[in-house]
């Protein structure tokens, strides 16, 4: 059975068009039509209508972490403890009622696709489940039930660090992240059961998780999917790196053949012009999470300088300060013009594929992110008529709304979230239910 849409305005691929009537068939769009009228039996979205956001970097249960680790000072460093306490006391089952919460909250924000940097595997101790992948299977499923796509990027953690004469040992909590080798990691990721909503990719956690030895198996196992890497997120990263290694992070990883157009380096916020040139040419996308590296004092990135040198820029919510894909756009380019002082530096066509197709394309929905014939029917309505985007124009408002103005939110043709309600009903319920248990005494 089709199903009709009419949006006064929409983001087709060639830019903002009015008038336009969408028809959806199992999923897909058949048809998209600008300069129309509405017709009876219409479904009609009110407002600005846009592909489905992307969220390429999410950590789900850091969302436990908000509005608790925000006042204490300290470094990113300090806050990885606050982390490692959430981690130790999660198992599957109340894993997936927080993540089902949490991607439930990015619906509401606009999100149809995830890219979950998983690397909570295995019980405390490091024992497996009887299932070795229950800790991602519980991922699936949330996200199943929040009624969103997951590409779920299963992540290499194999040591504790990087000290000047090579990796260090697991610490006690970083136990539960780690597999025997990299060759343990493939097999165990080669025997996760997969879904029409899940997409299986790869991740390696970052160059101090995952010795140089260890580096080649794990781009091997994930050669043709996704695979996303923490990069050089901080100095200390690097400086440990070129101790140990002789070169930088995006240097080893180029070296050892993980860098390309499958490839995702995650923050890349302090990176040299070698670095620059190497993602860029590359053709490897990176993730930039700005609320996330302003809330860790990470630092700003140099997003316009790799999107110039070839490196498609994508957006992710990280820890989960803020679910708000919106204000990620926003804070791309408002981080660009505190760096450059200048203004301008994404145009907001640029912020859209950012938004929609470059990050459905680094998550490996490369059929999604585009309101086109034959497209995933993804599409994600921003209401005009709010306290904050009265009175913008249409193409502007990307940079005036927040994850509160997301009024329809439709997932490969399904309604998930309408007139702003998720189909789960009261979400900050869900999310409270979650969380408090977590942190009991």
């Amino acid at each position: 059975m089709n199903e009709t849409y009419f949006a006064p305005y929409a983001w087709l691929p060639g830019g903002l068009a009015r008038d336009v009537r969408m028809t959806v068939s199992n999923g897909r769009f058949d048809a998209v039509d600008a300069g129309r009228s509405a017709q009876s039996g219409d479904r009609t979205l009110g407002g600005l209508t846009l592909p489905g956001f992307a969220n390429t970097h999410s950590h789900a249960f850091h969302r436990a972490l908000r509005g608790r680790t925000h006042d204490n000072g300290g470094t990113f460093w300090t806050w990885r403890e606050r982390m490692y306490a959430v981690a130790a006391v999660l198992d599957p089952d109340s894993y997936f009622a927080l993540a089902r919460a949490t991607y439930a909250e990015m619906a509401l924000a606009g999100v149809t696709s995830v890219g979950e940097f998983h690397y909570l595997h295995h019980a405390a101790g490091g024992a497996s489940y009887a299932d070795p992948n229950a800790m991602g299977a519980a991922l699936a499923q949330a996200a199943a039930e929040a009624g969103i796509r997951i590409t779920l990027l299963d992540t290499c953690y194999l040591v504790g660090g990087l000290g000047p004469d090579g990796p260090l040992p697991l610490g006690v909590q970083q136990q539960r992240f780690a597999d025997r080798d990299a060759a343990a990691w493939a097999t165990r990721l080669a025997a996760f059961e997969t879904a029409p909503h899940v997409q299986i990719g790869a991740a390696i956690h970052s160059v101090r998780s995952v010795p140089r030895d260890q580096l080649p198996t794990v781009v091997a196992a994930a050669r043709g999917t996704p695979l996303h890497v923490h990069v050089s997120e901080q100095p200390a990263e690097n400086d440990q790196c070129r101790q140990a290694y002789g070169v930088t992070p995006t240097g080893l990883l180029a070296e050892t053949g993980a860098l390309g157009p499958f490839t995702t380096a995650v923050h890349a916020t302090h990176l040299s012009s070698a670095d620059i040139a190497e993602i860029g040419g590359s053709g490897t996308f990176t993730s930039i999470c700005p609320s996330t590296e302003r809330d860790l004092a990470d630092g700003i990135g140099p997003a316009r300088a790799l999107k110039d040198a070839g490196s498609p820029i994508t957006l992710g919510s990280d820890q989960h300060a803020v679910i708000d894909l919106l204000e990620e756009a926003r804070a791309l380019e408002m981080d660009e013009r505190l760096a450059s002082l200048r203004r301008g530096r994404f145009g907001i066509d640029e912020l859209v594929a950012a938004l929609t197709a470059d990050g459905q394309r680094s998550l490996g929905w490369a059929d999604a992110g585009r309101i086109e014939v034959g497209a995933r029917a993804d599409l994600t309505t921003v209401r005009l008529g709010t306290p904050r985007t009265a009175g913008s124009e249409p193409r502007q408002a990307i940079l005036a709304a927040t994850a509160s103005d997301v009024d329809t939110v439709v997932v490969d043709g399904r309604v998930v979230v309408d007139a702003g309600r998720h189909l789960l009903g009261d979400v900050g319920r869900l999310l409270a239910a979650a969380i408090a248990p977590l942190w009991a005494e």
